[in-house]
């Protein structure tokens, strides 16, 4: 899923009838993993009925397994929501697919930055999603004063107080993601610019671990994150970089997959 497809994924389905009341041993336990595939997100009824089109009474019936034996369409919107797939509703197959968008934004300017990422912060706030933005003091300036009324229900952070080590990084955006979630918001949005200027060689590499490692660690969380690269200021290595660590890219002209990704595994490991 990439930035331009955000809306569309979050796009309401149309509301489900009910379904005749049928059941054997194993779809008796389709509302159990139900339930635990939304726990697991931190959603409430009310923001999976959102995310799946199927009503919050439904969604309870199926939960406490006074509906069952669900159409094929039932289950589909369900899975597509919870980012888990049929066959785990169904049988307690594979429990989800990858659900992070992360995201390299290459901007060579204060102007391009806030035309790409005003719009991705506000489309997390009109969607109630949990919204942090984390960049330079000036960058942040510009954010707000785009966003305007909307900017009240952004987290703004400066960069230089929040990217300290990578490890200490990795567990703040685990706090406020689960944080959130826990709270109640059904999905989580950030946009985290990483310092370049003034790092050493080694920690460049060590940062750019970072944003691949970032891949594995947040998967599956219901996360999208969109990384800002200033071409007009960071060297074009570590711009090439940021394609081999971001499964997709936004640059001057379009949204694209990253064709050089190599996924963290191989970034990892071969490197």
């Amino acid at each position: 899923m990439t930035v331009s497809t955000v809306s569309a994924y979050h796009a309401g389905r149309d509301t489900q009838p009910e379904e005749v009341e049928t059941s054997t041993p194993e779809e008796s336990q389709i509302g159990k993993r139900v339930a635990a595939a939304r726990e697991r997100l931190g959603w409430s009824r009310e923001a999976l009925a959102f995310h799946s089109g199927i009503s919050w009474s439904g969604i309870a019936q199926v939960e406490t397994g006074r509906r069952r034996n669900l159409r094929p369409d039932t289950l589909s919107a369900l899975a597509g929501a919870l980012g888990v797939t049929i066959d785990y509703l169904v049988g307690g197959g594979p429990a989800s697919t990858g659900m992070l968008d992360h995201t390299a934004l290459l901007y060579g300017g204060g102007d391009e930055l806030v035309n790409t990422a005003g719009p991705f912060l506000e489309e997390g706030v009109e969607h109630s999603e949990a919204v942090l933005a984390v960049t330079t003091k000036e960058n942040l300036e510009l954010l707000r004063k785009q966003l305007g009324p909307a900017a009240r229900r952004v987290e703004f952070v400066e960069s230089a107080t929040f990217l300290t080590t990578p490890a200490a990084v990795l567990d703040a955006f685990k706090t406020f993601a689960s944080g959130k979630l826990e709270g109640g918001a059904p999905w989580v949005r950030i946009v985290g610019e990483p310092i370049w200027a003034g790092r050493s060689d080694v920690e460049v590499r060590l940062w750019t671990r970072f944003e691949s490692l970032f891949n594995l660690v947040f998967a599956d969380w219901p996360m999208t994150a969109l990384c800002p690269y200033d071409e007009s200021s960071v060297q074009p290595e570590i711009v090439r970089q940021a394609r081999l660590t971001h499964p997709h890219t936004i640059g001057r002209e379009s949204t694209a997959v990253s064709g050089d990704y190599p996924g963290p595994n191989r970034f990892l490991l071969e490197r």
